[in-house]
């Protein structure tokens, strides 16, 4: 669904507006706490209420020409208009929700737990990595980036370098990204190897000791591509409600990599706003042992 929100406003923004929301009574609430999707049929009115499509398990993604406005008048024409393929529908007190949503009790536990092994295995692995760079490129071992984390705080993100230095393109029209894209003639030999076993990520423990992210969560994007997307889709921001994560259910499920594809990018939201309704322990836990096996099966779908 296309934002009406203007492009510069931030993930914070967003947050805090919504927060501010939240506070004020739901236009479809009445007094009992009941919502129009709760209401019994009122013989007073003539209106009958009809369920919308997304209030199945799919996430709330309407299917294809199904009406947005969920009421039918007592002829029985919808009053709504017909949802574009892929089109998302929040209810105000399911975007509320989303909003208030918190991580699962021992989820930073499980980060301190699990991350000090995997920051064991980055300091064995480090100087390997760090030799095989040298030797494919010039510049630093490591790249430094601004991302978004957590309900829109900026913070800097850590990876192996993996593209020739000085590389970056500039932002493209009506603030277009720059992404990396398949066969980007910009990464070396050794960080294409680095990019398919994922290990490019793995300076990222750093920030998941540091609390700024957690080793399961939504990926964090670049502060431009945040931008872009926050611009196109009105509830992108809400996968900030947690922290970003160096892997995700989205990642599992084969959505990895830079697009500028509405499509791919719409599903891929869609798992990370699950992700940021359902996170819990069995959850993380899975989405890690599914990541692994990816890793050692080659199967990364990486770029």
């Amino acid at each position: 669904m296309e934002a009406q929100t203007p492009a510069l406003l931030t993930v914070k923004d967003r947050f805090k507006r919504e927060t501010r929301s939240r506070r004020e009574p739901d236009r479809n609430e009445h007094p009992d706490g009941s919502t129009v999707e709760e209401r019994p049929h009122s013989p007073a009115n003539g209106n009958r209420h009809v369920r919308s499509a997304n209030n199945g398990s799919n996430g709330g993604v309407t299917e294809p020409g199904t009406s947005i406005d969920t009421h039918k008048n007592g002829n029985g024409h919808t009053n709504g208009r017909t949802a574009a393929p892929g089109e998302r529908t929040i209810k105000p007190t399911r975007l509320r929700t989303i909003v208030a949503a918190r991580e699962y009790r021992g989820k930073r536990a499980l980060d301190l737990t699990i991350g000090s092994f995997a920051f064991v295995v980055f300091l064995v692995l480090t100087p390997f990595i760090a030799l095989g760079i040298k030797l494919n490129s010039k510049g630093p071992v490591f790249y430094r980036q601004k991302r978004t984390g957590k309900r829109g705080e900026v913070f800097e993100c850590l990876k192996f370098r993996t593209m020739t230095t000085g590389s970056s393109k500039p932002i493209g029209p009506n603030g277009t990204p720059d992404i990396t894209t398949r066969g980007d003639d910009r990464i070396f030999l050794f960080g294409r190897l680095l990019r398919l076993l994922n290990l490019d990520e793995l300076p990222q423990i750093i920030n998941v000791m540091k609390g700024e992210m957690s080793l399961v969560g939504p990926r964090p994007y670049p502060i431009e591509e945040c931008a872009w997307w926050n611009s196109t889709f009105d509830d992108f921001y809400l996968r900030y409600g947690v922290r970003p994560g160096i892997t995700g259910v989205a990642q599992v499920k084969g959505y990895r990599g830079g697009t500028l594809d509405r499509e791919l990018m719409r599903r891929r939201t869609d798992f990370d706003l699950i992700y940021v309704q359902k996170n819990s322990l069995s959850l993380d836990l899975k989405t890690i042992f599914f990541t692994v096996g990816q890793m050692v099966n080659l199967k990364t779908n990486a770029h």
